[in-house]
């Protein structure tokens, strides 16, 4: 095995420096998750420190609620726009315009 040293140096150090650069990356993603306030996770993808406390509850409450509400008024706004279409496209009230338009000016 002694002998078969000097055939397997650059392997060796090949090696050694792939774990120094992927220790090395992985040292770096993990700081510029920190960085930018993104989750770390263990290595089943669970989060190591979850954000749970009562303001953040709060928050998805609020914001929670405001997503219904605007829902709720977006279909409103929905019906709304289509009775003005069917009046708009109404028979009766482009008959109305046309007569209106033969009539001519108020004198």
């Amino acid at each position: 095995m002694m002998e078969n040293l000097p055939l397997l140096e650059p392997y060796l150090r090949s090696a050694v420096i792939l774990a120094v650069l992927g220790i090395g990356a992985w040292v770096f993603t993990t700081w510029l998750r920190v960085k930018h306030g993104y989750p770390l996770e263990g290595g089943w993808g669970q989060a190591v420190y979850p954000k749970t406390n009562n303001e953040t509850v709060e928050r998805m409450k609020l914001l929670t609620s405001e997503n219904a509400q605007l829902r709720a008024e977006l279909g409103s706004i929905k019906d709304r726009l289509a009775t003005v279409e069917r009046i708009v496209t109404d028979r009766g009230y482009s008959l109305d315009h046309e007569i209106e338009q033969l009539r001519g000016p108020a004198n």
